[in-house]
């Protein structure tokens, strides 16, 4: 377990912190859709390796992040992932969690290897952390077509800027993330 702050610890999370995480994406999204997603991406063999982070404060799970592998036009290499969904619960909201998360699991898929993590997101939140926008524009198609008006939603983290400037391509996600539905901002 990682001590980031005094008192909020991130750790990966494992089979029997499931409830943890249900509960956390369903407080913190306020709706089971969100949840009801992390679920199937958790079965799903297309998504492994997945990197599944827990945060806690005081012992209680109050985040969570999920990050899935997918592929850039069906190819192997290089190692990409995406990150959905991120959730904080609301109480506990703007105290960094959400930064921790993301930083520790950007670290983690570093340490693995990959090159690229991908995320349709909050224009003015994740590029506090490194996201840069407009991945579409930088040669990375997203796998469903993002409106113009928020094209700078879909944002790419090069955690290997070599791999990013060798190869572009449609990303190409995890079974159960590839429905349109999730594809809107």
């Amino acid at each position: 377990m990682i001590k980031m702050k005094e008192d909020v610890h991130i750790r990966e999370a494992k089979e029997s912190d499931f409830d943890d995480v249900m509960r956390v994406e369903k407080e913190a999204f306020g709706y089971e859709k969100e949840a009801i997603l992390v679920s199937e991406l958790l079965e799903d063999k297309s998504a492994a390796p997945v990197l599944s982070l827990l945060a806690f404060k005081n012992d209680e799970a109050v985040g969570h992040i999920l990050f899935t592998k997918a592929t850039l036009n069906g190819k192997t290499s290089p190692l990409i992932y995406l990150l959905a969904p991120l959730a904080v619960k609301p109480q506990h909201q703007k105290q960094g969690i959400g930064g921790m998360l993301i930083n520790e699991g950007l670290k983690k898929l570093k340490e693995i290897g990959a090159g690229m993590v991908f995320v349709l997101g909050h224009e003015s939140y994740y590029p506090k952390y490194g996201f840069k926008q407009n991945a579409g524009s930088l040669g990375f198609d997203a796998p469903y077509p993002i409106p113009e008006e928020h094209a700078g939603a879909w944002m790419i983290y090069p955690l290997n800027p070599e791999s990013s400037d060798e190869v572009k391509g449609r990303v190409i996600c995890a079974d159960a993330l590839n429905k349109p539905e999730h594809w809107r901002e």
